[in-house]
């Protein structure tokens, strides 16, 4: 499964990807908002230090000007990845992405009839939002595994990318649940590596190390 990052935060972008641990980027207005920067700026930045797709979300909610601003989006970086709300005109420009080869991603998707229309409108990725179906009393990741589901049965090509992750068990059950990608903050990508049994047992390691009174170097 590929990790993305969700966030407009630069150093936070440069310190995972020099790790390697990050297959892409999620951005969108709130995170542009966060960052205090300009979204082209900020864009340009990210797509210089990712190789993967960065999604850059549209503004504009209707057809014409959800155009005009992906065709602006899509010429910073041939890595850029168009991102649009899951509505009736983001899945007609998303066709028209498509069609003429620029990778989509179709957010704010909660239900697994939206996913259904997402991919047969081509987009390339399609981002269910797990931790604001939780919040709702819903369970998110039942509607990624009926989505992971469906595109097995059809062979539908977009990837599943479940979004709003809150915790390190949405990372973990979103892959065991068929996931293609999660995107999560810096924080809980993070947190995957962290485990109190890991730290307790080098504690131990390093206290016997000292006591052998040796140095390998």
């Amino acid at each position: 499964m590929k990790l993305f990052i969700d966030t407009a935060n630069i150093n936070e972008i440069r310190e995972l990807n020099d790790l390697g641990l990050i297959d892409g980027v999620t951005t969108n207005p709130s995170l542009i908002l966060k960052s205090g920067r300009n979204i082209i700026e900020v864009i340009e930045e990210i797509c210089s230090l990712v190789n993967g797709p960065v999604s850059a979300e549209v503004t504009a909610t209707n057809y014409d000007d959800m155009i005009r601003e992906a065709s602006h989006l899509s010429k910073i970086s041939a890595n850029v990845c168009v991102k649009l709300p899951l509505t009736f005109d983001g899945l007609r420009v998303c066709k028209a992405l498509t069609k003429n080869g620029y990778k989509t991603n179709l957010t704010l998707c909660f239900t697994v009839n939206q996913a259904l229309l997402a991919a047969k409108a081509g987009a390339t990725f399609v981002s269910p939002f797990v931790g604001r179906l939780d919040d709702i009393s819903l369970n998110g990741m039942t509607v990624i595994r009926e989505i992971r589901t469906i595109f097995d049965n059809y062979g539908f090509q977009t990837e599943i990318l479940a979004a709003s992750i809150r915790t390190v068990n949405h990372v973990k059950e979103a892959a065991l649940n068929g996931a293609d990608i999660v995107t999560a903050p810096s924080a809980i990508l993070k947190e995957l590596i962290r485990h109190p049994l890991t730290d307790k047992g080098l504690e131990i390691f390093l206290t016997d190390w000292e006591k052998t009174g040796q140095k390998i170097s």
